[in-house]
């Protein structure tokens, strides 16, 4: 039986699947099409919101916590340090995707295409990185009743933004993933939530990939 994956790597899957995406979409704009070139914005900003949140409580939350448990601050340092190379690369490719909706042109497309598969090798070598040295440490404080307390932190905050996100999770999710995500929170609490309150997902991000 395949072993489950952890939320944290549930995801990375779902920020590797958006930026492939996002990419395939701009390099398949047709010249002119502003209406396309909106949505692949709009799914394009969600996926940033997502990583935002995500990276920004590792670093207000995550990596203080293993800090005080002794973990190496200089592997810490480095997590920090490629959060920083993500945000510059999210920054220049959201600023290339706005060119393509003031533009709609399959050049500027083609741009920025380019700035998402660049931003994609930052991103990817980041999130192998994090599951390699830190995954495992993350995975061993599982059942520590304080990591727990600094975990539930790191939720969204609010219950939509949770079901936005699951939403957003499972939207072209393989069935590991899927299974997964069953298997760490109820069947039933993540059909909830994503059918009666991930609106802003179903209605702004899910057709864009239909």
């Amino acid at each position: 039986m395949t072993e489950a994956l952890s939320m944290n790597q549930i995801i990375h899957a779902a920020v590797r699947r958006d930026v492939d995406r996002t990419e395939r979409a701009l390099r398949q704009l047709a010249d002119g099409d502003l209406a396309r070139a909106r949505q692949v914005r709009g799914a394009w900003r969600n996926l940033v919101r997502e990583l935002t949140h995500h990276h920004e409580a590792e670093d207000s939350i995550a990596w203080p916590f293993l800090a005080s448990r002794g973990f190496d601050t200089t592997l810490l340092t480095a997590m920090e340090e490629e959060h920083v190379a993500m945000k510059q690369a999210l920054t220049a490719s959201s600023a290339a995707i706005d060119a393509v909706v003031a533009s709609p042109t399959t050049v500027a497309a083609a741009a920025a295409a380019d700035a998402v598969a660049r931003a994609r090798e930052v991103i990817n070598a980041h999130l192998a990185h994090e599951e390699a040295d830190v995954e495992g440490v993350m995975g061993a404080l599982e059942d520590d009743p304080a990591w727990k307390a600094e975990a539930r932190k790191m939720r969204p905050a609010s219950i939509v933004d949770a079901a936005n996100a699951l939403a957003w999770m499972q939207d072209g999710a393989g069935e590991r993933e899927r299974s997964s995500l069953r298997a760490t929170i109820p069947g039933p609490v993540v059909t909830l939530l994503t059918l009666l309150l991930a609106r802003r997902y179903r209605r702004d991000v899910a057709p864009v990939w239909r």
